[in-house]
């Protein structure tokens, strides 16, 4: 079953202490679709200018990735540059250039209107409402923010949350959406809103989902080298997002070990992008070795008999 992603396709610019690159192709739905495209189809909701190269729409098309609901628009594809310390949890950001994305209005083409799972990316409250309203009511409804929603549009996010199942953000974001310091309280105060399942990405420490059982925990996986954060937290709900579609083909429950597991595999596919700059990571795998590195994550989370 294919996974509908609406977000952004942009070019990063990155500096870490590992190295520098320039005009990378990046942008969330793009993360987010190749790395749910090792486990289900994507189609993709995005604007990008007339600057956008075709080589970066075939390495889309190479991983399976609909490209119909990208629009062509007159201007400049959306630019962001950022720069990264040794601290990798924290970045600077140096230049944001929205170009077209500035006056993105997300048009679901008719042929992507009955998507089982949908993932609203990390765009204004209001936008991803009305990708809500263009589409029959999906399966499972996934969706992203960030501190500048929170912040600065909170009734139209409150709003934008009542129609969701399940909520990808950072535990800072966490607490201040909810106005609690105490996790778990501001789980319990984030769900109340509408999200039947929240999870919380933690960087480094890995990730914590909490729903209608006790609440679950998963460790990052161990890594000997990493040279670029960017994107990992949207390679982290594609990969959660596309193994969902692919395990609950058929009309299959969700059930609690299927959301665990499909939390696992986000960890993996983000441990896959901060290996290299940009997308790098995430172009040419093989099925043997995700779940090579899914079998070291489950060693890694496993603590044998008492």
């Amino acid at each position: 079953m294919p996974v509908l992603v609406v977000g952004s396709v942009a070019f990063d610019s990155i500096e870490t202490p590992f190295g520098a690159r320039s005009e990378m192709l990046g942008g969330a739905a793009t993360y987010f679709s190749l790395a749910a495209s090792y486990f289900a189809p994507v189609q993709v909701i995005a604007a990008v200018g007339e600057d956008f190269p075709d080589r970066h729409r075939r390495l889309l098309e190479s991983h399976g990735v609909d490209l119909g609901g990208l629009a062509t628009l007159p201007g400049e594809t959306f630019r962001w540059s950022g720069r990264y310390s040794f601290d990798l949890n924290a970045r600077d950001t140096l230049e944001t250039r929205l170009g077209v994305f500035e006056s993105f209005a997300p048009r679901v083409p008719e042929g992507m209107r009955r998507p089982e799972f949908l993932f609203l990316g990390n765009i204004d409250p209001d936008l991803q409402r009305g990708v809500l309203e263009q589409v029959g009511r999906p399966r499972l409804v996934g969706c992203d923010t960030m501190n500048f929603w929170i912040e600065g549009k909170p009734e139209a996010l409150r709003r934008t949350l009542a129609g969701v199942d399940l909520l990808v953000i950072n535990d800072s974001e966490a607490r201040e959406l909810a106005r609690e310091p105490n996790l778990v309280r501001a789980a319990a105060a984030i769900r109340a809103m509408g999200p039947r399942t929240l999870i919380v990405k933690r960087g480094e420490f890995g990730a914590a989902a909490f729903g209608a059982t006790t609440p679950f925990a998963v460790p990052a996986l161990l890594l000997d080298a990493v040279q670029d954060p960017t994107g990992a937290g949207d390679s982290f709900a594609g990969g959660l997002m596309g193994y969902l579609a692919a395990h609950a083909a058929g009309g299959a429950a969700i059930t609690d070990g299927m959301m665990r597991r499909a939390i696992a595999m986000g960890s993996v596919m983000a441990s896959f992008t901060v290996q290299s700059f940009g997308v790098d990571g995430l172009v040419g795998l093989s099925r043997e070795r995700i779940d090579e590195r899914f079998e070291q994550f489950r060693r890694l989370s496993h603590l044998g008999e008492a």
